[in-house]
Protein backbone atom coordinates (compact mmCIF):
# COMPACT_ATOMS: atom_id res chain seq x y z
CA UNK A 1 0.00 0.00 0.00
CA UNK A 2 1.33 3.65 -0.84
CA UNK A 3 0.40 6.76 1.14
CA UNK A 4 1.55 10.06 -0.77
CA UNK A 5 1.74 12.54 1.98
CA UNK A 6 0.25 15.12 -0.26
CA UNK A 7 -3.21 12.76 0.27
CA UNK A 8 -3.44 12.55 4.00
CA UNK A 9 -6.26 14.11 5.13
CA UNK A 10 -6.12 13.17 8.66
CA UNK A 11 -2.92 12.19 10.78
CA UNK A 12 -3.93 10.52 13.72
CA UNK A 13 -6.75 12.85 14.34
CA UNK A 14 -9.25 11.90 16.97
CA UNK A 15 -12.80 12.29 15.50
CA UNK A 16 -16.20 12.69 17.83
CA UNK A 17 -19.63 13.61 16.71
CA UNK A 18 -19.55 14.84 13.67
CA UNK A 19 -15.78 15.70 13.02
CA UNK A 20 -14.39 17.05 9.44
CA UNK A 21 -10.12 16.09 8.69
CA UNK A 22 -7.87 18.60 9.51
CA UNK A 23 -7.04 19.00 6.11
CA UNK A 24 -8.61 18.84 2.69
CA UNK A 25 -7.38 18.25 -0.77
CA UNK A 26 -7.52 21.24 -2.83
CA UNK A 27 -8.74 20.48 -6.37
CA UNK A 28 -8.74 24.47 -7.57
CA UNK A 29 -10.40 26.64 -9.52
CA UNK A 30 -11.06 24.43 -12.94
CA UNK A 31 -14.20 25.23 -14.84
CA UNK A 32 -15.72 22.64 -14.63
CA UNK A 33 -14.46 21.23 -11.29
CA UNK A 34 -11.92 18.28 -11.60
CA UNK A 35 -13.57 15.32 -11.48
CA UNK A 36 -11.41 12.81 -9.93
CA UNK A 37 -13.87 10.04 -9.37
CA UNK A 38 -14.26 9.36 -13.08
CA UNK A 39 -11.51 7.08 -14.95
CA UNK A 40 -9.17 5.01 -12.10
CA UNK A 41 -11.50 4.33 -8.99
CA UNK A 42 -10.24 6.56 -6.49
CA UNK A 43 -11.38 7.20 -2.70
CA UNK A 44 -10.41 7.55 0.83
CA UNK A 45 -8.40 4.93 3.01
CA UNK A 46 -9.05 5.43 6.22
CA UNK A 47 -7.06 3.25 8.92
CA UNK A 48 -8.25 3.18 12.55
CA UNK A 49 -5.11 4.32 14.80
CA UNK A 50 -7.35 4.17 18.24
CA UNK A 51 -10.70 2.70 19.53
CA UNK A 52 -12.50 4.65 21.94
CA UNK A 53 -16.04 4.72 21.08
CA UNK A 54 -18.86 2.68 22.02
CA UNK A 55 -20.84 2.80 19.03
CA UNK A 56 -21.00 2.05 15.44
CA UNK A 57 -19.20 5.49 13.13
CA UNK A 58 -20.39 6.65 9.97
CA UNK A 59 -17.36 7.97 7.76
CA UNK A 60 -18.69 9.94 5.16
CA UNK A 61 -16.22 11.66 1.98
CA UNK A 62 -17.62 14.90 1.72
CA UNK A 63 -16.70 18.19 -0.58
CA UNK A 64 -17.10 21.80 0.46
CA UNK A 65 -16.78 25.30 -0.80
CA UNK A 66 -14.42 26.50 1.87
CA UNK A 67 -11.28 24.45 2.86
CA UNK A 68 -11.94 23.72 6.78
CA UNK A 69 -14.69 22.03 5.26
CA UNK A 70 -17.45 23.89 6.88
CA UNK A 71 -19.46 25.84 4.00
CA UNK A 72 -22.06 24.23 1.41
CA UNK A 73 -20.98 20.50 2.52
CA UNK A 74 -22.06 17.94 -0.23
CA UNK A 75 -21.85 14.29 0.84
CA UNK A 76 -20.46 11.78 -2.23
CA UNK A 77 -20.31 8.49 -0.22
CA UNK A 78 -20.84 7.36 3.20
CA UNK A 79 -20.28 4.00 5.29
CA UNK A 80 -21.72 2.62 8.37
CA UNK A 81 -18.54 0.49 10.14
CA UNK A 82 -20.20 -1.83 13.14
CA UNK A 83 -18.30 -1.71 16.27
CA UNK A 84 -17.31 -4.84 16.05
CA UNK A 85 -15.61 -3.90 12.77
CA UNK A 86 -13.42 -0.62 14.23
CA UNK A 87 -10.69 -2.11 15.80
CA UNK A 88 -7.04 -0.58 16.09
CA UNK A 89 -5.40 -1.54 13.33
CA UNK A 90 -8.39 -2.20 10.59
CA UNK A 91 -8.48 -0.63 7.41
CA UNK A 92 -11.63 0.70 5.59
CA UNK A 93 -11.10 1.82 1.51
CA UNK A 94 -14.52 3.99 0.61
CA UNK A 95 -14.68 4.62 -2.88
CA UNK A 96 -15.10 8.02 -4.41
CA UNK A 97 -18.86 7.82 -6.99
CA UNK A 98 -17.68 8.77 -10.68
CA UNK A 99 -18.53 12.35 -11.55
CA UNK A 100 -17.92 13.53 -8.35
CA UNK A 101 -16.88 15.59 -6.85
CA UNK A 102 -17.76 18.57 -8.01
CA UNK A 103 -16.74 21.14 -5.21
CA UNK A 104 -13.60 22.78 -5.14
CA UNK A 105 -12.28 21.51 -1.40
CA UNK A 106 -12.00 17.30 -0.45
CA UNK A 107 -12.55 15.72 2.86
CA UNK A 108 -13.77 12.89 5.65
CA UNK A 109 -16.01 12.98 7.97
CA UNK A 110 -16.73 10.69 10.87
CA UNK A 111 -19.59 10.84 13.10
CA UNK A 112 -19.41 8.46 15.93
CA UNK A 113 -22.87 7.99 18.37
CA UNK A 114 -20.56 8.04 21.42
CA UNK A 115 -17.19 8.16 22.29
CA UNK A 116 -14.22 8.84 19.70
CA UNK A 117 -12.04 6.71 17.31
CA UNK A 118 -8.66 8.14 16.30
CA UNK A 119 -8.05 7.40 12.35
CA UNK A 120 -5.43 8.50 9.67
CA UNK A 121 -7.26 9.13 5.99
CA UNK A 122 -5.96 9.49 2.91
CA UNK A 123 -6.88 10.30 -0.47
CA UNK A 124 -5.56 6.75 -2.82
CA UNK A 125 -6.69 4.86 -5.90
CA UNK A 126 -8.42 2.01 -5.36
CA UNK A 127 -5.67 -0.63 -6.59
CA UNK A 128 -2.96 1.25 -4.66
CA UNK A 129 -4.67 0.18 -1.33
CA UNK A 130 -4.16 -2.90 0.16
CA UNK A 131 -5.53 -4.45 3.36
CA UNK A 132 -3.64 -6.26 5.70
CA UNK A 133 -2.10 -9.64 5.03
CA UNK A 134 -3.41 -12.15 6.33
CA UNK A 135 -1.77 -15.91 7.19
CA UNK A 136 -3.95 -19.06 5.89
CA UNK A 137 -3.03 -22.48 7.18
CA UNK A 138 -0.91 -24.53 4.57
CA UNK A 139 -3.14 -26.90 2.72
CA UNK A 140 -0.59 -29.65 2.06
CA UNK A 141 1.09 -32.05 5.13
CA UNK A 142 4.72 -33.12 4.77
Amino acid sequence: MFLDALGVVSDAQAFGAAAVSTNSIDLGLTTPGRQIGTGEPMGFGIGVDVLGTVAPSLIEIISATDAALTAGILVHASRTIPLAEMVAGALFFIALPPGTPTQRFLGIRITTAGGTVTCTAWLTTHSLFSILPRAYPKGYVV
